[in-house]
């Protein structure tokens, strides 16, 4: 059986916040487990080894999780960030040595990539890189960081974006093909979708709260809407955690007293999540930058119609499936506009859309798909 290498720095490890990506990450994992024997290079707060059937995973000590976190602007973080960078490589470095692996996939950029391209080269391993925006848009932006992305991306021997608009923009940074790679994550349940059909509805958030994900402009639209727009609301469920947490407790507080029916809850686990968003007529995705979130691919899965703003591939995505409303521009008038559209409209008529963009977001197509790939690249 072939063995891959799957280094990462998004792996569950109980720490608040980053259920989402390394939930993804490990489902990944599990699935690529069916078709090959896997190794997950993994940061963690400790060193630890434990293996499943086909799936191991190997814990490197890193000062702090999650890595990205760690600024590369900031002098002050260096010295973690040259601890991590050491750590990590010696990790895989280890799993080469013991146990060699015929291909490693790094997922991200960097520093996976990174890691991936020095270990991976110096053995005469081909590896293949896994970019996400935060790679792209913020670490590419960075003088340095940017020339390290770019030789990272141009060793790789195939690149992949869980973006559309993303693995355009890492093909013009490297100058090589990219393809796009949907990142899903599996729900434990996924059966055929029993919300309201018309109003009044369940609308949702489910997200970290940070300016970038919009959680301020969505709680400004909800000030917006009128008496009559409410009474078309059954209740509005807000849960996540993130450096708006006074701002968004405020602003739900003041809802609140007057008289809306609107909760706030912290980060879900998976299966928390799965009930919520299950339980959501509507799902709410007002961010300002974007690329494919995985709370999409979440949606999709469970049939319920998202309420978006046209960011990043979200538009694109909007043409192809029609998952539901998106709003004109990414302004709280504008977003409370579109929420005002979707309570007019009778949510069963997205169904298709959403059934189609569920067949396209399969984890289980997505990792066949990878399997294929590199059946020519391990040697």
């Amino acid at each position: 059986m072939r063995h891959i290498a799957l280094i990462t720095t998004s792996y569950p490890d109980d720490v608040p916040g980053t259920e989402a990506a390394g939930s993804f990450v490990e489902d990944f994992a599990q699935e690529l487990s069916r078709h090959m024997r896997v190794t997950v290079v993994a940061a963690s707060t400790a060193e630890t080894v434990s293996s499943a059937g086909a799936l191991s995973v190997r814990r490197f000590a890193v000062p702090r999780v999650p890595l990205s976190l760690l600024n590369p602007l900031n002098p002050t973080h260096w010295p973690r960030i040259v601890v991590s960078l050491r750590s990590g490589r010696n990790a895989l470095e280890q799993l080469v040595k013991e146990d060699r692996p015929d291909h490693i996939l790094a997922l991200w950029a960097l520093p996976g990539g990174y890691w991936a391209e020095r270990v991976g080269r110096g053995h005469g391993l081909t590896f293949s890189v896994w970019a996400l925006g935060s790679d792209i848009w913020g670490l590419g932006k960075v003088p340095l960081v940017r020339q390290v992305l770019q030789r990272v991306l141009r060793r790789a021997d195939r690149r992949y974006a869980d973006g559309l608009q993303l693995a355009s923009d890492v093909e013009q940074l490297c100058g090589l093909p990219c393809e796009f790679l949907p990142s899903t994550r599996l729900l434990p349940s996924s059966g055929h979708k029993k919300g309201s059909r018309a109003a009044p509805y369940k609308l949702a958030f489910l997200g970290r709260w940070h300016k970038n994900k919009g959680i301020d402009l969505l709680l400004d639209a909800l000030g917006q809407l009128t008496e009559q727009d409410w009474s078309r609301i059954s209740r509005v469920r807000i849960n996540g955690g993130g450096p708006l947490h006074d701002a968004v407790h405020a602003a739900a507080r003041t809802l609140i007293e007057r008289g809306r029916p609107v909760s706030v809850g912290a980060y879900l686990d998976k299966e928390a999540a799965a009930e919520l968003i299950g339980w959501a007529d509507y799902l709410l995705l007002p961010s300002r930058i974007e690329s494919i979130p995985v709370i999409f691919s979440d949606a999709v899965q469970l049939r319920t119609p998202i309420i978006a703003t046209p960011v990043g591939d979200l538009p694109r995505l909007h043409a192809k499936y029609s998952y539901g409303v998106i709003a004109a521009d990414t302004d709280c008038a504008s977003y409370a506009r579109a929420l005002q559209a979707a309570l007019d409209i009778d949510a069963i008529s997205f169904d298709q859309g959403l059934e189609d963009a569920r067949v396209d977001f399969d984890l289980e197509e997505i990792v066949k798909r990878f399997v294929h790939d590199i059946s020519g690249e391990v040697r």
